[in-house]
């Protein structure tokens, strides 16, 4: 089976995915497939860098996302224009790596994707689990995660779907508004459960 996690930002969904692995859960994240899709030299890149300007490039070569992300955050257009450029090359690396791991003995595949509702990922997964955090709660975090002012913060949540409407689509929902131990908990009992759901369907 493969689940799709997601949610919104600084929800948690990294940690989620984290206790899956340890688990035994096969882990798939989108994030490093789009680190993967703009190495230096690859065709991803130069689009980007053709269509933002030589200035998202490192003198290595390589993408500086701190000044793509100031680009796209405050700019929808632009946003909509970076989407168009790595979406495709990020779906095409996906689904035959989701392809690989599904053809495997895992008792579960995790594709954690932040974006798999705004990209149209989720037909890509059996089931979908959507983490979700107190409005001020996700505010806190982020701004203390990535050092942001908290109009930067809000500009970068709204930039998402929001959380209700994820929750909304979502197969399952695990709430991160406790400790660690108590999300271990409720992973684990979401593990089990669609583990075992595996086992039934795949008997010895």
């Amino acid at each position: 089976m493969i689940l799709g996690v997601t949610g919104g930002i600084a929800s948690g969904k990294s940690l989620v995915t984290r206790l899956f692995q340890r688990l035994g859960a096969a882990v798939i994240s989108a994030d490093e497939l789009a680190r993967e899709v703009v190495a230096p030299g690859s065709s991803t890149l130069a689009r980007l860098a053709e269509r933002f300007g030589p200035e998202i490039l490192l003198p290595s070569g390589e993408l500086d996302r701190g000044t793509l992300g100031a680009l796209i955050f405050s700019d929808p257009q632009a946003r909509a224009a970076l989407n168009a450029i790595t979406h495709p090359a990020i779906a095409t690396l996906s689904v035959a790596r989701l392809a690989e791991l599904a053809a495997g003995d895992w008792p579960l595949v995790v594709y954690e994707a932040p974006l798999l509702y705004e990209a149209g990922a989720e037909s890509r997964v059996d089931a979908v689990l959507v983490v979700t955090v107190p409005d001020t709660l996700q505010l806190q975090r982020l701004m203390a995660r990535d050092q942001l002012s908290e109009p930067a913060a809000r500009e970068r949540i709204a930039a998402q779907f929001p959380q209700a409407e994820k929750a909304a689509r979502a197969d399952f929902i695990i709430d991160n508004d406790d400790t660690v131990a108590t999300l271990e908990t409720r992973v684990k009992a979401l593990f089990d459960r669609l583990a075992s759901t595996v086992v039934a369907k795949n008997p010895e």
